[in-house]
């Protein structure tokens, strides 16, 4: 899935949301109004995103989520899409959708622009340390979604993909300028340390912004960041908790041209 070239623009102001989503998810698309709060400030962004799973938590490892999946067209996607064109103003947050496996639904991003919507359901599912997001999630196909939002060239990841650098690659053969990684990254061990590695990681092997986003503790890890094409942090929070926090940075196409004529492995890559 991928849309047409749009002018370049010389910044990508964006808004990051840590907040954790409760079970409810009519308290979660009440949550969603912090949209309308940060498009009236002043700088306004261009993008707020959002966490995976904001429009309902994941609960109880061995709990369905087929209850709680929902159409593209459904509550959560149109209030989505109604903020959107309300504010003037692209909205990225994760949800549920039923899938062709009454089952297991997908785990997907939903990007809301004024007059259109594009979504991208996660290919790489959370088997891992102890996980299987797999007996209750369906996987999405392979194809990378890139989208313009605000003249940039956004690429879109979910949590476990991080850990992918072929997805991210792909990503970037695609046209992607910056790597968006909505997560609810799942506290423990050494997870804060491969948070921040990797994102910044997949930020200096591609030269692209990463922008990640995660669900706060004590159940995930926060630290929700910013990344330079050249690997710098431009902004982080911390683990927070579940009141929330937010973040804004400005990604500039000046920086992310000076990093690939400073670095340029895209171009110099063999393989």
């Amino acid at each position: 899935m991928e849309a047409g070239p749009t002018d370049p623009g010389s910044s990508l102001r964006v808004s990051m949301v840590q907040r954790a989503s409760s079970l409810d998810p009519a308290e979660n698309r009440a949550a969603l109004e912090v949209v309308g709060d940060l498009a009236s400030s002043d700088p306004r962004p261009d993008l707020v995103v959002l966490p995976e799973a904001f429009a309902r938590d994941f609960g109880p490892p061995d709990s369905s989520l087929a209850p709680y999946a929902e159409d593209l067209d459904g509550p959560f996607g149109t209030r989505l899409a109604e903020l959107a064109a309300t504010h003037d103003v692209a909205v990225l947050a994760g949800m549920f959708e039923r899938s062709e496996d009454p089952e297991r639904p997908w785990n997907t991003l939903v990007l809301a622009q004024p007059g259109r919507r594009d979504h991208y359901r996660k290919i790489h599912l959370y088997d891992s340390f102890g996980y299987r997001e797999s007996d209750r999630l369906s996987a999405g196909p392979t194809s990378p979604v890139v989208v313009d939002v605000a003249g940039f060239r956004v690429g879109l990841m979910t949590c476990y993909d991080l850990r992918f650098p072929e997805l991210a690659r792909a990503l970037v053969d695609a046209g992607a300028e910056v790597l968006v990684v909505p997560a609810a990254w799942v506290a423990g061990d050494r997870k804060v340390e491969h948070w921040r590695t990797l994102a910044r990681a997949r930020a200096i092997e591609n030269i692209v912004f990463v922008v990640a986003v995660g669900q706060p503790g004590p159940r995930y890890t926060g630290h929700s960041m910013a990344v330079s094409p050249l690997g710098d942090v431009l902004g982080e929070v911390g683990d927070d908790d579940e009141g929330g926090a937010t973040l804004t940075v400005d990604l500039r196409r000046d920086d992310l041209d000076a990093a690939r004529e400073q670095n340029p492995s895209l171009t110099n890559r063999r393989l």
